[in-house]
């Protein structure tokens, strides 16, 4: 396989890495949300995290912020829209800067790592997303979304 191909599968793997954990919290498939602390049952997707998972130097506002709705909110349309737009191969840029920060700021919410005093897997994530921002990949549904007069109008939708 060449490496444009490897490219868009990476692409689409680090898509469904966003999509899947949307999909988990909404419907409480029982991987890492039970059925019954479903969001779509009022269950905050962001509290458990926030709350209890977080520590270090900056636990303390992740904390601050834990089951807030417009967290939850911006969380949940984050990882759909990341998803979406990495397995797609659409709005790249801004999927791809906007899920390396989301994934700097859950490194920031665990320091120092478990396994690592410095690096860990949201860190190198973050830097494969950082990548695939400046590659252009085959498979996807780049070059209809390019040619949309919006996007023309405004590369940042790249």
């Amino acid at each position: 396989m060449k490496k444009e191909g490897l490219f868009s599968v990476l692409r689409v793997f680090m898509g469904l890495t966003f999509l899947w954990p949307f999909l988990d919290k909404l419907f409480g498939l029982g991987f890492t949300t039970a059925a019954d602390k479903s969001w779509l049952l009022g269950t905050s997707p962001t509290y458990g995290f926030l709350a209890m998972a977080t520590k270090g130097p900056f636990a303390f506002a992740f904390k601050a912020i834990a089951g807030n709705v417009f967290v939850d909110w911006l969380f949940m349309i984050g990882l759909l829209f990341i998803g979406v737009g990495l397995i797609f191969g659409v709005a790249m840029r801004i999927s791809c800067y906007s899920g390396t920060l989301l994934l700097v700021l859950m490194w920031l919410a665990v320091l120092p790592p478990e396994h690592n005093p410095v690096i860990d897997e949201h860190l190198i994530y973050g830097l494969v997303l950082l990548i695939l921002a400046n590659v252009k990949t085959p498979y996807s549904l780049s070059k209809w979304w390019s040619s949309l007069k919006i996007v023309k109008r405004n590369k940042w939708l790249e």
